[in-house]
């Protein structure tokens, strides 16, 4: 499986944090991002989102420019345990799959599924890592590929 983690775009300050939108900015960014992984090889079948807005926003940019369709998932919001996500991982037969969540969710399930502990590494926003998992567990994927934002 190859697996697609992103972070969603910058999001404001203005509102409470499930309600936060993306900015201008954020959403230039998810979209350079999601170019970049139109081009490459890995375009993946489906995308899990966050039931937060940001994540949801992020979502919608990046389907549009894959073509690909978007299923919201309650267990990738902030402060999830990615063990839960992991058991999804498990069930699941697809290929190629992208997640969008948010920090610190996607540090620690990068971390995990690389390493095998959970401390987390830091995202960027709207930057996504491709994770090549030939079998689906903890410390079972090597980081493949990073697609960093083009910054205004």
């Amino acid at each position: 499986m190859y697996l697609l983690v992103m972070r969603h775009g910058e999001a404001g300050w203005h509102s409470r944090d499930q309600a936060r939108e993306l900015t201008e900015a954020g959403r230039f960014a998810a979209g350079s991002v999601a170019r970049m992984i139109a081009a490459s090889p890995w375009r993946p079948e489906l995308i899990w989102a966050s039931p937060l807005v940001r994540a949801r926003q992020t979502a919608a940019i990046v389907s549009e420019a894959l073509n690909c369709p978007v299923e919201e998932k309650l267990f990738i919001t902030p402060d999830d345990d990615p063990a839960e996500c992991l058991e999804a991982l498990l069930d699941t037969h697809l290929e190629k799959l992208m997640l969008i969540s948010h920090m610190p969710f996607v540090g620690s399930l990068s971390t995990l599924l690389v390493d095998g502990h959970r401390r987390g590494i830091p995202f960027m926003t709207s930057q996504a890592v491709l994770l090549d998992m030939p079998i689906v567990g903890p410390g079972c994927a090597d980081l493949k590929a990073q697609f960093l934002p083009d910054i205004e």
